[in-house]
């Protein structure tokens, strides 16, 4: 273990564990308003009118003839309305705000508005879909060729659901107009995206506006985009209120009905297989965007890179679309697309396996990517990908192969068995050029006279321990204790734009740009003065520039690796499926800090057993998410998964500080594909194609094979 990797007691230990760390809401409320939105009952409709109650002194409504720049909220596309304008596209569209003095009393106010709304016919199913946001196309090879000389030819369908973020701190903002400048605080991952976003909405300049994250109990991604809706719709009611600042923090059940998910998606493989191997694929994947684009865009982008898994398919034909349907917008969360397309690519290698008769994991092994390949977009593995070693180290901690040997015996009894293993990368950082053509990243360091050094980045610290390993490599550099170094909360007006806390950036690259920036002062250090440095991103030289018009070139400057094997045992009787163990071996280059990124891989992975199973969300007859509560959305804890086991192994990237590269998102993406294999061995043999696979569908599908 290197030096650098050696866990500390991380910077936010102390006021965490102490009660003092200061969250949105902990706040104090005297003096402030309170806002309440409301909402569209309807999946479409026209908005015909507006009838307000009566409004005591001090109360007022806000809506979209409030929005003194631009009533949209600047995230990608632009088309989230910071109100909503002649019509609503989803149960939950936000129409008003009412804002008040009293939290009751404002709750109250907003129940009594009456919307008149003429309701329309929505789409609700992403196969009924008749608006594409987002069509994207590439390939390599010659797949027409390859399907007309092969042996056989394999389609199947996968779908997947939503996924609820379940952060243990709902949304919240805190917005005050006072001598010409709005200010807004609260909890979120992006801080400059925030200020983007307001900026635009209020028709600000940006030195009009300053945005400061609140420690922020978790995101996920779902704190990506969101906070910049929530943000400006709590800001135009502040420069409306005169002074006082107003605060909006959502409940549980509001968080969850109405903030973005998971994408569903529905992708159909086409797979050609000559003399045993597979020479093409045909990939066409569906995105559910909901009722607007927000990030669609860049999810699909990473879903269909990631699509033909990590193999080397010669020939490759893939297309994807995000649709719009009038259900709740879809977002940001861990993994970004990849879950999607790997857990169909990997399932659909399965079932080819099974149907040549020969074991899945060697059939896979025959189709590995190594270092010097072409990628799925023709740009290059530039590095040694540790597959093989990875497999070998899940396989001996798991016993994979003589498990798997055992449950294919005829299986009687109350209770079946069953192991399955899945492989996966996630692309570090940005996709394509958007590091260099976009983030354009810059950090500071800050040199106070006493020998203090302070960490000026954009990066929030959401649970992920990125002020205490910034700061370790930091002080490395500078060969000074790790208490002279910190990092606080981000500030607009204090911090560099350093980019956004996504993507599995934070660490690789601004961790890396931190490095350079600490030698740099480390050789102009004199004692007893102030001092200021400053790094800039520049992309690495080795890079095949990426065009996103075609889809081609390194779409990522290198990937973290990861094998995964799950073993259930279900009860035929209930239907109930228990995870006996799960092993992962995960790589993420040099861990800066290895506790911190074992809890990263270890929280990883759990979430991606409950997107296998228990995470169940949908949407009623009317386009309603159902599952608003921690009643009826079931997410695992550490007593579902009693046996979970966590190997890291370290495959450097000379780029990375230390070595290191992308972690945050890696232990989720692939975990489905493990799960439903092990489910498919357990249920004698049947192919599945969704995820999750629930307890009720356990039930079905023991009644087709028992």
């Amino acid at each position: 273990m290197k030096e650098i990797s050696k866990s500390v007691r991380k910077k936010d230990h102390a006021s965490k564990m102490s009660g003092g760390a200061k969250y949105v809401a902990d706040w104090s409320a005297d003096g402030a308003l309170y806002g309440r939105l409301v909402r569209s009952p309807y999946a479409r409709a026209r908005v015909l009118d507006i009838h307000l109650p009566e409004m005591p002194e001090g109360c007022f409504a806000v809506d979209r003839r409030d929005v003194s720049g631009e009533n949209r909220v600047h995230i990608v596309m632009d088309d989230t309305p910071v109100y909503a304008g002649e019509t609503v596209e989803y149960i939950g569209d936000p129409v008003l705000m009412v804002v008040g003095h009293d939290e009751k009393e404002t709750a109250r106010l907003a129940k009594a508005v009456k919307v008149d709304y003429e309701e329309l016919p929505a789409i609700l199913n992403i196969r009924d879909y008749e608006t594409v946001f987002f069509d994207y196309n590439y390939g390599k090879g010659d797949a027409q060729k390859a399907f007309a000389e092969a042996d056989k030819v394999y389609e199947e369908e996968f779908q997947t659901g939503y996924q609820e973020q379940a952060y243990l701190e709902t949304q919240g903002m805190i917005a005050q107009y006072r001598d010409g400048k709005m200010t807004v605080h609260g909890s979120m991952q992006c801080p400059y995206y925030v200020h983007g976003a307001i900026a635009k909405a209020l028709g600000f300049t940006p030195d009009k506006v300053r945005v400061m994250q609140d420690t922020t109990g978790g995101g996920f991604g779902g704190k990506e985009a969101y906070p910049s809706i929530l943000a400006c719709q709590t800001a135009v009611a502040a420069y409306k209120a005169g002074g006082k600042p107003v605060r909006v923090i959502y409940d549980r059940r509001e968080d969850m009905e109405f903030t973005s998910k998971r994408h569903p998606s529905l992708c159909t493989y086409k797979v050609a297989v000559k003399d045993g191997k597979v020479i093409a694929m045909d990939i066409d994947i569906l995105f559910n965007s909901g009722g607007f684009t927000t990030l669609s865009a860049v999810v699909l982008q990473r879903g269909i890179i990631a699509a033909s898994g990590v193999y080397n398919i010669p020939n490759l034909n893939v297309r994807g679309r995000a649709v719009k349907t009038n259900t709740v917008p879809t977002g940001a969360y861990r993994g970004f697309g990849a879950p999607q397309t790997f857990f169909a690519v990997e399932t659909v290698m399965n079932h080819i396996a099974k149907d040549l008769g020969v074991e899945p994991l060697e059939f896979k092994k025959n189709h590995m990517a190594k270092q010097g390949d072409a990628t799925s977009t023709s740009g290059k593995y530039h590095f040694p990908v540790p597959l093989p070693d990875m497999i070998e180290e899940v396989e001996k901690a798991s016993g994979y192969y003589a498990k798997r040997e055992e449950y294919r015996k005829p299986q009687t009894g109350r209770y079946r068995r069953g192991i399955g293993i899945s492989l996966w990368f996630h692309g570090a950082g940005f996709t394509g050029s958007g590091e260099r053509d976009f983030i354009k990243a810059v950090v500071k360091l800050h040199k106070f006279a006493d020998g203090k050094v302070e960490v000026l980045v954009s990066q929030t610290d959401i649970g992920q321990g990125i002020k205490t390993t910034l700061s370790k490599i930091v002080a490395n550099e500078l060969n000074v204790p790790l208490d002279k170094v910190f990092c606080e909360n981000p500030d607009t007006d204090h911090v560099p734009d350093s980019g956004p806390t996504v993507a599995s950036r934070s660490l690789m690259t601004v961790g890396e740009l931190l490095r350079r920036a600490a030698i740099k002062l480390r050789g102009q250090w004199v004692d007893g003065e102030e001092q200021m440095v400053e790094e800039h991103f520049k992309e690495p030289d080795f890079i095949i520039p990426f065009y996103i018009e075609k889809f081609r070139g390194d779409a990522y400057p290198t990937y973290a690796w990861a094998v995964a094997a799950v073993e259930l045992k279900v009860d035929t009787l209930t239907g109930v499926h228990e995870v006996v163990g799960a092993w992962g071996s995960f790589d993420v280059g040099t861990s800066i800090d290895l506790n911190i990124v074992v809890g990263q891989m270890e929280g990883g992975f759990l979430q991606g057993l409950g997107y296998s199973s228990m995470e169940q969300m949908d949407t009623d007859a009317k386009g309603r998410i159902r599952n608003n509560s921690y009643s009826d959305y079931i997410i695992p804890t550490s007593v579902d998964v009693p046996n979970l086991q966590v190997i890291m192994h370290e495959e450097e990237y000379p780029d990375g500080p230390y070595g290191a590269k992308g972690a945050g998102e890696l232990p989720l993406v692939g975990v489905p594909a493990a799960y439903i294999s092990a489910m498919e061995q357990a249920l004698n043999g049947v192919n599945l194609y969704h995820a999750p696979f629930s307890t009720e569908d356990t039930m079905k599908a023991l009644r087709e094979v028992l």
